[in-house]
């Protein structure tokens, strides 16, 4: 092979733009790290590192938002699933409306959707002609924000994992399985939580991990429903401190990293034992 076919075959302008999104992402990433050892003047060290884990408020709020992240994962999961399911078995008609549902978080700000929150769930329902409160505003105790902000977080996180599971479903030949287990005598608990659930696992750790980076770092729900969440916390933090929040942001960065690196792990597992088969 000649040297020109050779070069003509380099594919250079996209190793160019792969670097150059490397470092667009990169670079801000470490001039954080590195600000975030400057805590001490003329001195590199983890100080600030010491001392956001050590408040009190840090272990609160963020095991607050991970309690969070994970419920609002299972109640999407539980949601999500057989509804895609569904559609890609019986109703592939309806499936251009329900992407066009699912893309609208994207439309509508995370502001509209606090304020109508607030606005619907924060005011008792009276009955005409009477004085008597039939329903008690949800925002009154813990337990009726908690699932409002769960719903709000289901909202903001339906595009990612709506689209997450779908794709994983594409991959798989929902049709042809079903049918296989209902000739078993399987019913429909068991096709989606022992048929399909298993066969879509490496899309649901997708969906998930971006819906708990969005719950984690989310703040304008939290912030207007007084929930003590990580997003507000870090947000607070940032008004009165320097290096503290640095800190955390680039923990918080690293964590995310390792969860995707942990679903690649999975997921070439996974393509390993199809390609053996």
């Amino acid at each position: 092979m000649s040297l020109a076919v050779r070069v003509r075959k380099f594919p250079f302008w996209s190793y160019v733009w792969f670097i150059l999104g490397v470092l667009y992402f990169v670079l801000p990433l470490l001039a954080t790290f590195e600000f975030s050892l400057t805590l001490e003047r003329d001195k590199i060290g983890f100080k600030a590192y010491e001392k956001a884990f050590a408040d009190p408020d840090f272990l609160e709020t963020f095991g607050y938002s991970v309690f969070l992240a994970t419920m609002t994962i299972i109640v999407s999961i539980i949601l999500i699933v057989p509804t895609a399911y569904w559609i890609r078995l019986r109703l592939p008609e309806a499936r251009r409306i329900v992407e066009f549902i699912t893309l609208l978080p994207f439309v509508i700000p995370a502001i509209i959707l606090v304020f109508g929150l607030i606005r619907v769930y924060s005011s008792p329902v009276n009955v005409p002609f009477t004085e008597i409160t039939l329903v008690e505003p949800l925002t009154n105790f813990k337990f009726g924000t908690n699932l409002l902000i769960i719903g709000g977080y289901m909202v903001l996180g339906l595009p990612y994992m709506y689209r997450s599971v779908d794709t994983g479903m594409r991959t798989v030949d929902v049709r042809t399985l079903t049918e296989a287990a209902q000739s078993l005598g399987a019913n429909w608990y068991v096709i989606i939580a022992r048929v399909i659930l298993p066969n879509i696992r490496t899309a649901l750790l997708s969906g998930s991990l971006l819906t708990f980076a969005i719950v984690v770092g989310e703040v304008v729900l939290a912030s207007f429903l007084g929930i003590n969440a990580f997003g507000p916390y870090l947000f607070l933090l940032g008004q009165h401190r320097a290096y503290e929040p640095a800190a955390l942001t680039f923990t918080t960065f690293l964590l995310t990293w390792a969860a995707m690196g942990i679903i690649q792990l999975i997921t070439g597992g996974q393509e390993q034992v199809a390609g053996a088969h």
